[in-house]
């Protein structure tokens, strides 16, 4: 049932002052990849990295979220699509209240990533593409889940059975099967550095 008779209700305090009392700016990183490409490693590390410096962060993590406010999502190209503008939405408040959100998602639909940024507005989404080779991947499997997709037990599984779609132009490229976790983290501030985010 879609809402109606609602208003938007304005706050006396705006994005910039928020960033500003930060003393820092707050785009969304939105890190994507294949399972077990390091994109939950990778956004653990700089949000430590960024904790370090004083930079007020908050991560948002795939799995974390289905337990939470995605529970009812499945897997299924609507269920997704559903889990990444749900993700889009809190991320956007998340930019709104002075915090760089770190989103760690497969997020396989080009699209759908798309319209994320469009709902935060270019200057204010950060695509990173953890970048990793599928064979990478399957070595690595933290969960067990390429094993279970090869098996058949798991069906629609990314770089298995379902697509996964590389950004087109990502802002920032992390090679986690070429670069140490310290060269992926250092790549992202040095990028936030230069665009003045932080």
């Amino acid at each position: 049932m879609k809402s109606s008779n609602i208003t938007w209700h304005e706050s006396t305090v705006n994005k910039e002052e928020r960033q500003q009392m930060n003393n820092h700016k707050s785009p969304v990183l939105w890190f994507t990849g294949l399972s077990g490409s390091g994109k939950s490693t990778v956004s653990v590390a700089l949000e430590n990295a960024l904790y370090e410096r004083g930079i007020r962060s908050y991560r948002l993590d795939g799995d974390n979220i289905r337990h939470g406010l995605n529970k009812n999502l499945g897997f299924s190209p609507e269920d997704r699509k559903e889990n990444i503008r749900r993700i889009g939405e809190v991320a956007k408040l998340m930019n709104d209240a002075g915090l760089v959100t770190l989103t760690a998602f497969i997020s396989p639909y080009r699209e759908d990533r798309n319209q994320v940024r469009e709902l935060l507005g270019e200057d204010e989404f950060v695509e990173v593409f953890v970048k990793c080779s599928l064979e990478e991947c399957e070595k690595r499997d933290p969960k067990g889940l390429y094993q279970k997709a090869r098996s058949g037990e798991i069906k629609g599984f990314t770089g298995i059975d379902a697509p996964y779609e590389e950004p087109a132009n990502p802002e920032v490229v992390v090679e986690t099967d070429k670069q140490t976790l310290e060269e992926s983290v250092n790549s992202i501030i040095d990028y936030l550095m230069k665009k003045n985010c932080i």
